[in-house]
């Protein structure tokens, strides 16, 4: 199960990376884009926390750090909904703590 948290939250940051071009290039986001990044995360999330509640158990701070990722994730979409114009500073906040929680996940998968 944990590693197909893995699996969702690589391709979400895949979908992610490409959100953030159009970002970081001041392009509005598609929004269907954005949603299916979302769900696929969400997806993750749920899928790792199962994990870290059952008795395998899945390392807390890649949680933590998805959790957070997740929050900001959310202040981008309300902002991009409502102002038009995600924050480019948040954008890359969103990213660098997702990928910090990937990293920690894939070096307790390679270290089991």
């Amino acid at each position: 199960m944990i590693w197909l948290a893995a699996a969702c939250f690589a391709t979400a940051a895949l979908l992610g990376a490409t959100l953030l071009l159009y970002v970081l290039r001041d392009k509005p986001t598609p929004k269907g884009l954005a949603l299916i990044h979302g769900g696929i995360a969400a997806a993750g999330l749920a899928l790792l926390l199962i994990a870290w509640l059952s008795d395998r158990g899945a390392p807390g701070l890649s949680l933590a750090l998805f959790v957070a990722a997740a929050l900001g994730g959310f202040v981008l979409l309300y902002r991009d909904l409502v102002h038009g114009k995600p924050p480019k500073l948040l954008a890359l906040g969103h990213g660098l703590i997702a990928i910090g929680g990937f990293v920690v996940l894939v070096v307790f998968l390679l270290h089991r």
